[in-house]
């Protein structure tokens, strides 16, 4: 009879319902248990409200204009059941309502019924975010904005209690063993074990047991070098020597699959740490647990059957394992929250999400720009703007462009431009991404060196997983910068310093590696080149110009690509100077360097100015020239 009454109230709409009420209409004696239960949340908000109880949840954002939830809410709020099946399907049922949804998969079903959602559910940091309205609806719920900006959601319901547990879905259900795929390693999973955090992209895992009787960690680091059990030993000791540590047990074991080698340590403050290093396949993993209560170096026996379970190896097909890696066909998910922007990077790769830059320790890079796009430019004008730049940059010898097409970026379309350089060590393909909507624009840049050919298989994989919600930007950010790649190379700023007495043009395009002119040396960079101003109140200009000449001779002696050009006395802002032009190959690069040395009022000036032979066009070189000849003393 309940679940009759139930399926009768799913087809009134909350309006009849409420018309009801509000004209005095007697209900039904089987719809006196019947309660309207409220969520109230807001993205970007950890606080949500249920039938007006202040509640902690994990913090809902927005993406591609969905707003996602922690799926634990739909419990807490109205009981709701959910349950993970086959690893990555969940299920949300209330009442006659179930809504099936596959992480990773913008499509649910609804009733049986096929939906697009708009957003896919996806793990964040341990936690099932789901899409709300698609949920919500699903289950029999309404959804409306207030005039607050909060989300609120209604569901009439049967009363009863709801669980307040956010995380209802068990995820560990018949996992008895816990490790990372990506790096290779398994270890039981006692009931106990709690994960507490992960760093340094999964190479660091720490757990903890519930009651905080014991720590965990596993570190996994690159290690080229072939160690056997009793090198590993050796390391093991030294490392607890420089940590201050007393070494109270060791042991070096040879025999097995995977030798390894083990001590147990009291630190500084007491505790007592058994420590494992294991080598396989180029890597080696350290395994770390310390027992809180332990006394004695034999106490720490209880915890061997959990140790001894740790193996540098990690079964796919072993269903019983608890995945903790985030590593999906070599490629790990990341993201802006402030650009709103979401991609996936090869998962050996160096990351850095505010910056937006990405790096291979093959080479390879890729970094991604949010600019305002000026009014009324396309996106077309834009491309010749950065071909332009490219080739007032680089040589007609070592700058070639290769084609231009379209692609397809998060629903939008973006046009690619492929082109080589070479900065005398070899060629380097670069793939640059132009998209632009709302009146910003979106840069990709994407570097490898050319001989590189899977770098293409890896740009198609990232562009194509790149996910980014256009509004994210406006909501955050007003006038943003123009591309740094348009600025004019004749703009000039002139800087001054007081303390040293001088001035100097700098164009707008070189960057600032060190610009505080009050101190020494300032220093700018831009590509194929640097300029630096050196002050010193100490040295003698005959001292200085003594030890250049002796660094320049020992360098024409012991370095074949080295080669001084020019050492001449000259007039430079009005003063007798020394300058000294040189060319040399450093690193394949080939360039030439100036330096000019010069002394007024008890101050040694050294104006040092660089460019790759690659880098020396005409428009780069006369900046350069005339950023030097800018030097002017002043009061």
């Amino acid at each position: 009879m309940n679940g009759m009454k139930k399926s009768f109230l799913r087809v009134l709409s909350t309006g009849m319902i409420a018309g009801m009420l509000s004209i005095g209409a007697a209900l039904p004696a089987w719809a006196s248990d019947l309660t309207t239960s409220e969520l109230r949340i807001t993205a970007g908000s950890t606080s949500a409200y249920i039938n007006g109880s202040k509640q902690t949840i994990a913090k809902p954002y927005k993406f591609k204009g969905v707003t996602m939830v922690p799926v634990g809410v739909f419990k807490k709020a109205f009981g709701s059941e959910i349950r993970l099946e086959k690893n990555d399907v969940v299920k949300v049922k209330e009442g006659p309502h179930t809504v099936t949804l596959t992480i990773g998969s913008s499509i649910a079903w609804v009733d049986g019924v096929k939906k697009e959602m708009g957003a896919a559910p996806k793990m964040m940091n341990g936690v099932l975010m789901v899409p709300l309205r698609p949920v919500a609806a699903g289950i029999g719920a309404t959804l409306a904005p207030s005039s607050s900006g909060e989300m609120v959601i209604r569901l009439l319901q049967t009363d009863g209690s709801t669980d307040d547990d956010e995380g209802s879905i068990n995820l560990d259900e018949g996992k008895t063993r816990i490790g990372n795929s990506y790096y290779g390693w398994s270890m039981n999973y006692p009931s106990d074990l709690m994960i507490l955090q992960t760093g340094e992209q999964e190479r660091m895992m720490t757990f903890g047991a519930e009651d905080s009787s014991y720590y965990l960690e596993v570190y996994v680091s690159d290690q080229d070098v072939n160690l056997d059990s009793d090198d590993l030993l050796q390391q093991l000791v030294q490392e607890a020597k420089e940590a201050g540590d007393t070494v109270l047990d060791r042991e070096s074991i040879a025999k097995g699959k995977t030798p390894y080698a083990r001590i147990v340590v009291k630190d500084a403050d007491g505790v007592l740490w058994e420590m494992r290093q294991y080598i396989k396949d180029g890597r080696q993993y350290d395994v770390y647990l310390a027992d809180y209560g332990a006394l004695n170096y034999k106490d720490l026996g209880k915890r061997a059957a959990l140790l001894n379970s740790f193996q540098p190896t990690y079964v796919q097909s072993d269903r019983t394992i608890k995945d903790l890696s985030t590593v999906d066909e070599g490629m790990r998910s990341t993201w802006n929250d402030d650009y709103g922007i979401e991609l996936k990077i090869p998962a050996g790769w160096s990351m850095d999400n505010t910056q937006m830059i990405y790096e291979a320790k093959d080479g390879a890079y890729l970094q991604l720009r949010v600019t305002s796009a000026p009014k009324g430019a396309t996106v077309q004008e834009w491309s010749g703007q950065l071909d332009k730049w490219m080739r007032e940059t680089f040589t007609p010898e070592s700058y070639e462009p290769i084609s231009s097409y379209t692609m397809d970026v998060s629903g939008e379309t973006a046009e690619v431009n492929e082109f080589r350089y070479n900065f005398g060590d070899g060629w380097q393909t670069e793939f640059d991404v132009l998209l632009q909507k709302n009146g910003y624009r979106y840069y990709a840049e994407y570097t490898f060196p050319e001989e590189q050919t899977k770098d293409r298989e890896w740009f198609k994989s990232i562009m194509k997983s790149v996910e980014i919600d256009f509004d994210t930007v406006s909501d955050n950010f007003g006038q943003l910068d123009e591309d740094p790649y348009l600025t004019d190379k004749t703009k000039n700023v002139t800087r001054t310093s007081k303390r040293y007495h001088y001035s100097v043009d700098i164009p707008r395009y070189w960057t600032p590696y060190n610009d505080r002119f009050e101190y020494s040396p300032v220093v700018y960079t831009f590509t194929g080149g640097q300029f630096s101003i050196a002050a010193s109140e100490d040295k003698s200009i005959e001292m200085t110009v003594s030890q250049l000449r002796e660094a320049y001779a020992e360098a024409t002696k012991t370095r074949k690509n080295f080669k001084l050009i020019s050492s001449e006395e000259i007039s430079f802002a009005g003063v007798p100077a020394f300058s000294f032009i040189y060319h040399e190959v450093d690193n394949g690069v080939p360039y030439t360097g100036r330096q000019i040395v010069f002394e007024q009022n008890g101050t040694t000036y050294t104006i040092t100015s660089g460019l790759n032979d690659a880098n020396k066009t005409e428009v780069q070189a006369a900046a350069l020239e005339k950023a030097v000849n800018s030097f002017t003393f002043i009061k």
